[in-house]
């Protein structure tokens, strides 16, 4: 039996929204950009996505934005905001947490580098942030504040709504990567309060290489890239059509079925979580408890090395992950575990599960059964060491 519990990394893309696709790889390849034909059904089938997408968050379609991805949408919200503002760079200061996604946390350690200052609210023990200490940080220089929805490794959810009122109240833009978040629970970017949020579409059953930035209407922001004008001249590039269709398919088809999703993932990592503490012992789980994503599950293995049970969970045929997937292979502790101050122990012995809206009751006993005779194999051998 083969198991997939990897779906923070990516999704297969639905079948549904594969069918939807379909036609722009194949016939409907008109470039949106030309006048023919060909290119105004491209660009019906844009439009339609972009209404689809912005069904999801309840954004209105000309405030969606189209990208390569989740890491562009996010490097472009923090740059883009900062290069908007007409002030020197040691005159801009940005907020953001030790546990954003690289793609926020690299483009701030750039702008570092060129004068901006930054500053990486640190967390407590289950990785939020406190927000005395986010208000605290803030000065009459602070331009910018970026915290993601639910973090992908542990997911651990931060206080959204309550950081969108306090950067509105201070006449801070504020920008919220939802990445992981978006099509497993409700997202409103009315109701969560912010200027911009990134989207990526194979997080949800959509294509891998596109995804969105919602930019609010009103909002201050320079491109990332320059060239042909698209995307009302803010991204340009001609636009991978299909990708997008596929994006708002799949956007379209988590509105019809985000209660089930919800519910679903909710009850399903519950059972899976009883079931590991009830045949598992000396086991932990990293995060908050509550405040989480559905379906996702770090958790830490006493007497094992993370690394030793990804590679047997695998000859198994069971997909886990050590964290977030753009960390493969790189045989580094968690950044977002260190940050939380786990433990050393804890730190290379954590996997992460994270469900899918396709995953059942019968795949999670048999994990369970798989991985408790994995530790015992594993904690023997660590023994005799």
């Amino acid at each position: 039996m083969k198991i997939y519990l990897d779906h923070n990394a990516t999704t297969p893309i639905d079948p549904k929204v594969f069918s939807a696709m379909l036609p722009y790889l194949q016939w409907e390849y008109g470039n949106p950009s030309s006048i023919h034909h060909w290119g105004r059904q491209a660009k019906v089938a844009l439009s339609q996505a972009r209404c689809q997408v912005a069904g999801l968050i309840k954004a209105e379609p000309e405030e969606i934005f189209f990208t390569g991805g989740g890491t562009e949408a996010d490097s472009w919200a923090v740059q883009g905001v900062i290069k908007a503002i007409p002030k020197l760079p040691a005159d801009k200061h940005i907020i953001t947490t030790q546990i954003e996604h690289p793609a926020i946390l690299k483009t701030c350690r750039y702008l570092e580098d060129e004068g901006v200052r930054v500053t990486y609210l640190p967390l407590d023990q289950y990785g939020r942030i406190s927000l005395d200490n986010l208000e605290a940080a803030i000065s009459d220089k602070t331009v910018l504040i970026s915290v993601m929805l639910g973090n992908n490794e542990i997911g651990t959810l931060q206080p959204i709504a309550r950081i969108g009122e306090l950067a509105q109240k201070r006449g801070i833009c504020f920008h919220c990567d939802a990445v992981q978040a978006a099509g497993k629970m409700p997202v409103s970017v009315k109701e969560l309060g912010v200027n911009l949020l990134s989207l990526s579409a194979h997080k949800m059953y959509g294509p891998k290489g596109v995804g969105a930035l919602y930019i609010q209407t009103g909002t201050a922001i320079k491109p990332l890239i320059y060239g042909g004008g698209q995307e009302r001249d803010l991204r340009s590039g001609t636009e991978n059509v299909a990708g997008v269709v596929g994006f708002g398919a799949a956007c379209q088809l988590a509105q019809e079925e985000l209660p089930q999703r919800q519910a679903g993932l909710e009850k399903l990592s519950a059972f899976l979580w009883e079931q590991i503490q009830s045949q598992i012992n000396e086991v932990h789980l990293n995060g908050h408890p509550q405040e989480r994503l559905p379906g996702t599950l770090n958790l830490s293995f006493e007497r094992v090395l993370a690394e030793d049970l990804l590679l047997n969970l695998d000859l198994e045929g069971i997909a886990v992950s050590g964290g977030a997937a753009c960390k493969s292979g790189a045989h580094q502790y968690s950044l977002v575990l260190q940050a939380m101050k786990l433990p050393a122990e804890r730190l290379h012995s954590a996997i992460r599960i994270s469900l899918g809206k396709d995953n059942t009751e019968e795949e999670t006993r048999h994990f369970v059964r798989t991985l408790k005779t994995i530790l015992k194999r594993l904690r023997a051998g660590m023994a005799c060491r």
